[in-house]
């Protein structure tokens, strides 16, 4: 039987006076929280370190895409509020890759666990007419995101970020053990927003996907944990 460790918690607020009585809602659930750019530019590095010293797991979504020095340093700054993922964008190139593997391990300190540590395939919000015109990389989504994850996993990082619709393809270029973080999950009914390639939590589990990343299908109910605790247990009648 599924349990919420593999969601994660978009906490998707423009501060923390707006987060706090979701996160204190998802108290106790298991549940991972992801904090992005909004939330964390907002709350700064004290916010999560509270987070960690709640108990909760979080993943820092901040996608670090920079020349690898600074990468490097970005990860090993990253690396002391001990969380348990960060990610950079594959688009980044291998260089840029291993200088951030190689900052957060220097960053970790002595005896530590080291962060998880993946790349950003793709956005979900991408459709091959934004990928191939504007910002100019040919082939089809899919294609990129395979040749991407290709290029994370050989440059030492633990999984990728991705559309629960390239997970099969993920796996069977990457191994079965490659993360697979995926967003663009919607139960169904949910409206789409500005996603693209999107999935519905079940859809996404058959499909393969580690973690299901969830926003507002979670976030802006009236009560965040029953509506996880509903999505869990739909997911749970699948039998994983």
């Amino acid at each position: 039987m599924m349990d919420a460790s593999r969601i994660m918690v978009a906490l998707d607020y423009p501060g923390v006076k707006e987060a706090s009585s979701c996160v204190q809602d998802l108290s106790g659930s298991g549940v991972y929280l992801k904090v992005g750019m909004q939330l964390y530019y907002a709350a700064g590095p004290a916010y999560v370190a509270a987070l960690k010293e709640n108990g909760y797991s979080v993943f820092l979504d901040l996608k670090v895409h920079d020349i690898p020095n600074t990468a490097s340093g970005a990860m090993q700054s990253l690396a002391s509020l001990g969380v348990d993922m960060v990610n950079v964008h594959a688009a980044g190139g291998r260089r840029m890759m291993e200088a951030a593997r190689e900052g957060l391990e220097k960053g970790t300190p002595a005896g530590g666990k080291r962060s998880l540590l993946i790349g950003v395939t793709q956005l979900t919000s991408t459709n091959i007419e934004t990928m191939n015109w504007e910002i100019g990389i040919p082939g089809s989504v899919e294609e990129c995101v395979v040749r991407y994850a290709q290029l994370v996993k050989d440059s030492g990082l633990d999984g990728v970020v991705a559309s629960p619709r390239e997970v099969p393809l993920i796996k069977q270029a990457c191994g079965a053990d490659f993360l697979t973080v995926t967003p663009g999950i919607r139960p169904a009914g949910a409206d789409a927003g500005d996603q693209q390639r999107i999935t519905t939590p079940e859809e996404a589990i058959k499909l393969g996907s580690d973690y299901l990343v969830i926003g507002r299908a979670i976030t802006q109910a009236a009560q965040p944990r029953q509506a996880l605790d509903d999505i869990v247990q739909q997911i749970s009648s699948l039998g994983v």
